[in-house]
């Protein structure tokens, strides 16, 4: 059996003495930007960015099955994929943060929730199947828990013709 050597601890002054440390992001208070809300509205995880190519897209279903949850795509019309208000809201419902509801918030299932899947080809062919037939509409792909019945994931795949992104360069004044 061979001895174990243990060398003295010296305590946490001595190791930042030796070695400071520190966070930055490497900006500077004066580089920062104010994010206008003009036009500049975006849908759930990933939608500030660009849009996603087919293999970011996989990527992100080979999360969502990875983590056992159900792939489902939803689509929506323009006017009803926008929460439009938060006080009166569209139907006429007092939607504040506190009460849980806001108008808008459910969007229609494209065919049934793709349980058991894990190819996420079947789902980029879904994704193109349901853009073909709404292309006047938003599409995206939900991760449903069914252990926790909740939505775990949600990112947007397709856009409407005309509602493009704005550029990231052109997003903060």
């Amino acid at each position: 059996m061979s001895a174990v050597l243990a060398s003295s601890f010296t305590g946490l002054k001595a190791a930042v003495a030796a070695k400071p440390f520190g966070v930055s992001n490497g900006y500077t208070t004066s580089a920062m930007m104010v994010w206008t809300p003009n036009n500049n509205k975006f849908f759930e995880t990933l939608s500030y960015l660009p849009p996603l190519s087919d293999a970011d897209i996989a990527k992100q279903v080979n999360y969502i099955t990875r983590n056992g949850w159900t792939p489902c795509l939803e689509f929506s019309a323009p006017e009803g994929a926008y929460t439009l208000g938060h006080d009166a809201g569209y139907s006429g419902i007092v939607s504040s943060a506190s009460c849980g509801y806001y108008d808008n918030r459910y969007w229609s299932m494209w065919k049934l929730p793709m349980f058991g899947c894990s190819d996420p080809n079947q789902v980029l062919a879904e994704t193109k199947a349901c853009s073909r037939a709404f292309p006047n509409s938003f599409v995206r792909v939900a991760g449903f828990d069914n252990i926790k019945q909740v939505q775990c994931a949600s990112f947007l795949v397709a856009r409407p013709a005309g509602y493009e992104p704005i550029p990231t360069n052109q997003r903060s004044v």
